[in-house]
């Protein structure tokens, strides 16, 4: 049976994280969002769409390496409980299971989310397909102040589908940090990330309807979560590369003047010019020599370096770096 524990407790936190982002967010210049929110079963289920269309590489890109290096992550690790940070529907972690299941290894699977629908999809794909193995969903911002859940080691920690790339420079430091501090010397860590490589490549994976209607269903969201008045059709969808700071970003541009009303914020008052637009998303894309600077930031020691033949994508195992060795006399 899919149970989170406190959930409760934890979604009265999400609500009031999502009340104090909206709030400083849209009264900013420029406008942003986090991009966590959008995550809702609506943009949970958009989002699994998007994995399928054919423009979509990074999906597509991980599976194949996944299935390539599987084998050789569960030699590595010999993990007894994988977590899985933002696992989504779960498809590709079967692979690894799957991997260390084979090595008679793995126990327990624990999925963390900012979404219950998202835990739901991941306890359903792995509770029935591997019965023997314990599931325990873990609803939680693993964005902010992350703690791992105590289980059994050794312990491999995974975030993949290039969720690292949605946190901005500063929020990846903190995060690699959080997940450095909750590693034991066994533990591991395994990151999927989208490479650079030809914009037109990048943005076409992030310029199509249905990728319009999941940046939309944030403010879908506002609308029934804080009492928003968004008319969703006043808004256009862009996909953007920034060259300098080598990421994708997701914006809505307002068609027109206008002016919403947000309820749940005490009425406050926010303001479109015809032509502003509002980030919903980054996505970064790494070279492989500043991903390792940012891990070794954060006290990490990449161990291992997987990519696909054309270079789109790689997955980079990390392990806690050992202290250095006193020097002799």
């Amino acid at each position: 049976m899919f149970t989170i524990t406190d959930d409760a407790l934890t979604a009265r936190r999400l609500s009031a994280e999502l009340r104090a982002d909206a709030r400083q967010g849209l009264t900013a210049h420029p406008k942003q969002l986090p991009p966590k929110w959008l995550y809702d079963a609506s943009g949970s289920a958009l989002f699994e769409e998007i994995t399928r269309l054919p423009n979509y590489y990074p999906f597509l890109s991980e599976t194949r390496l996944l299935a390539d290096c599987s084998a050789d992550i569960a030699s590595a690790t010999s993990a007894r409980t994988l977590i899985e940070l933002g696992p989504g529907a779960a498809s590709k972690t079967c692979l690894l299971v799957d991997a260390l299941s084979f090595r008679g290894t793995l126990y327990d699977y624990v999925p963390v989310d900012v979404s219950a629908s998202a835990l739901g999809m991941a306890y359903a794909a792995l509770s029935s397909a591997y019965p023997s193995i314990a599931v325990d969903p873990v609803l939680a911002d693993f964005t902010t102040v992350l703690e791992l859940p105590s289980s059994t080691g050794p312990r491999l920690v995974i975030c993949l589908g290039g969720t690292l790339g949605n946190l901005l420079p500063e929020e990846r430091a903190a995060f690699l940090g959080s997940v450095r501090s909750g590693l034991a010397p066994e533990d591991a860590l395994l990151l999927g990330v989208d490479l650079v490589k030809d914009p037109s490549t990048i943005v076409a994976a992030y310029n199509d309807t249905t990728t319009a209607a999941f940046s939309k269903n944030v403010l879908a969201r506002l609308n029934r979560e804080l009492g928003a008045d968004f008319d969703l059709d006043m808004f256009e969808h862009l996909a953007v590369w920034d060259a300098e700071a080598e990421w994708l970003e997701m914006r809505l541009r307002s068609l027109k003047d206008v002016t919403v009303t947000l309820r749940g914020l005490d009425g406050l008052a926010v303001h479109f010019d015809e032509g502003e637009e509002l980030r919903t998303e980054v996505s970064a894309k790494f070279r492989p020599a500043g991903l390792a600077s940012e891990l070794a930031a954060a006290g990490l020691e990449m161990t291992r370096w997987y990519t696909t033949p054309d270079q789109f994508y790689g997955l980079a195992l990390a392990a806690p770096r050992r202290a250095d060795p006193s020097p002799t006399r």
